[in-house]
């Protein structure tokens, strides 16, 4: 089943815990500075409100006595009359100041909280009343004339008095006024302590909770990364099978998810690589088996033993030499990749012990060009297609037929050709050994030797590369084999047949 290679969006990343984090650790410091500021803001309204009061206080406290008292004492000595008084810059208008001391601490009366500021303001307002209603005695008697001894009285006894009473409700008003303030000030500068004490143990608790809360979540995001971290150690050293286990809904979640993947997939891989590699192995292994055919062997051995006994001896020697090297080549030292010059001498080495056996019916040339001799080949490449067109191909004509190997370099690729003028196949049977050779070797009911070089070639180079075959019935065979032209075949030799080259070379030293 294919696995998804689309994740889903995490539920919580880790940016949302950071954000958490760097939340929780802001929020208190906020409200706490919330707090602080909404605190100066009510005792800065209250200090000024009664800063306010006090001001307008003074002011008439300092002048409201002295401009009432001087006012009517030139009224009642007839120095202005009252029509007039309030064109005397330096003269008020008494109804005009009682008018304003009494709006303003109406004002005031309205905005003191303090019971014991508005006690005088009480009376402070009671008094101006009187002291109304005693100008207005004046005021008749000098309407009325003659009354100038009793309004001399009444300012004597009367208005001095009077007014001395509302300056000092005046003046209670601001020492209580300033009391206030004390308090308030007071009140602050507590508050203001307390609010140190308080917030000094909230920020001991707000930084031990936040260092708690980093840990935590810091661990939660670095302990599934270790696991992370080790797991890819091990999977470096060939572990595949180890798995990462991050129960986690965050982006290490999905990094987990996509590790667990790949190393699921490097497994399959590898699985699937040491497979190819044993099908190699066993192939190879079948092959050489093949090669090294007892009946072969007898048969070349008792030619040898004719030409001896027939004192042939040069070509019983010149047989003697060809069969060692391709046995000599066959083996190749556990290489499994040789040059294209040393397949060459593999199959002349081949061609020239069966031609003196089937002289009378076969024919070989080999034209394969220099330029190929370098290229690199897996070895037994040719040799079983060689001997496929022998023994099928010439043999079944029953009359001297011809095997032509060539070669040639076109771009990037190499084309072999071992074609021969034998009996052929009809296309029945060229369909059926085309089908045979595409399985893998172990599974073909024929051409077992063509089926086992396709399977090489295609598992070390690719599909795309391999055997094709072309025949007609009476006209003879040709296979071309297409391979990459490369000149270093070590990189695709396994790590088995590179220790079994090391300990070939090891034995023959």
């Amino acid at each position: 089943m294919q696995k998804s290679k689309k994740c889903k969006r995490v539920a919580f990343s880790i940016r949302n815990k950071i954000l958490l984090l760097l939340t929780m650790s802001a929020l208190p410091f906020l409200l706490i500075a919330v707090y602080l500021l909404a605190s100066i803001a009510k005792y800065n309204s209250t200090y000024n409100d009664i800063v306010n009061n006090l001001t307008v206080a003074n002011a008439y406290n300092i002048s409201f006595k002295e401009d009432m008292d001087e006012s009517l004492y030139k009224v009642v000595v007839g120095y202005v009359s009252f029509d007039n008084v309030a064109r005397d810059d330096k003269l008020k208008d008494p109804y005009a100041l009682m008018r304003q001391l009494k709006g303003s601490f109406i004002e005031l009366k309205d905005v003191t909280s303090d019971y014991n500021s508005r006690m005088w303001l009480d009376s402070l307002l009671r008094n101006v009343d009187t002291l109304k209603n005693r100008v207005d005695d004046i005021m008749e008697n000098i309407k009325e004339g003659g009354q100038y001894d009793s309004n001399i009285k009444e300012l004597d006894d009367n208005i001095y008095i009077l007014t001395e009473l509302i300056q000092e409700d005046i003046q209670y008003y601001i020492y209580y006024q300033t009391q206030s303030m004390e308090i308030v000030t007071r009140n602050l500068n507590q508050q203001m302590r307390n609010f140190v004490i308080i917030v000094t143990i909230l920020l001991l608790v707000l930084v031990l909770v936040v260092c708690i809360a980093a840990f935590l979540v810091t661990t939660g995001i670095l302990r599934p990364l270790w696991q992370l971290y080790d797991a890819t150690g091990e999977v470096a050293e060939g572990n595949f099978a180890v798995r990462t286990h991050v129960n986690t809904n965050d982006e290490i979640a999905v990094l987990s998810h996509g590790f667990n993947e790949m190393a699921e997939n490097m497994q399959t891989l590898v699985d699937q690589v040491r497979e190819d590699e044993q099908k190699m192995r066993k192939a190879d292994l079948r092959l050489l088996q093949e090669q090294i055919n007892p009946h072969f062997l007898y048969n070349t051995l008792d030619t040898i033993v004719w030409m001896i006994e027939c004192d042939k001896s040069d070509e019983a020697t010149e047989m003697v030499v060809a069969l060692s090297d391709f046995f000599r080549l066959v083996l190749s030292k556990g290489k499994e990749f040789i040059s294209i010059r040393m397949e060459e001498q593999h199959i002349r080495s081949y061609l020239q012990i069966q031609e003196k056996r089937y002289h009378d019916i076969m024919e070989y040339h080999i034209d394969l060009s220099p330029e190929l001799y370098e290229y690199q080949i897996p070895k037994m490449t040719l040799q079983p297609i060689v001997e496929n067109a022998l023994y099928h191909g010439i043999k079944c004509k029953r009359s001297k037929g011809i095997i032509d190997i060539s070669g040639e370099l076109t771009g990037n690729l190499i084309y072999l050709t071992v074609s021969d003028d034998g009996a052929g196949m009809d296309e029945e049977n060229l369909k059926n050994l085309s089908h045979e050779i595409l399985k893998p070797c172990k599974e073909t009911d024929r051409g077992f030797g063509l089926a086992n070089v396709n399977e090489r070639i295609r598992m070390y180079f690719g599909d795309e590369y391999g055997i094709h075959i072309e025949s007609a019935s009476g006209r003879g065979t040709k296979i071309t084999i297409v391979i990459p032209a490369i000149l270093d075949g070590s990189r695709f030799e396994n790590e088995e047949t590179l220790q079994e080259k090391e300990a070939a070379e090891h034995e023959s030293e």
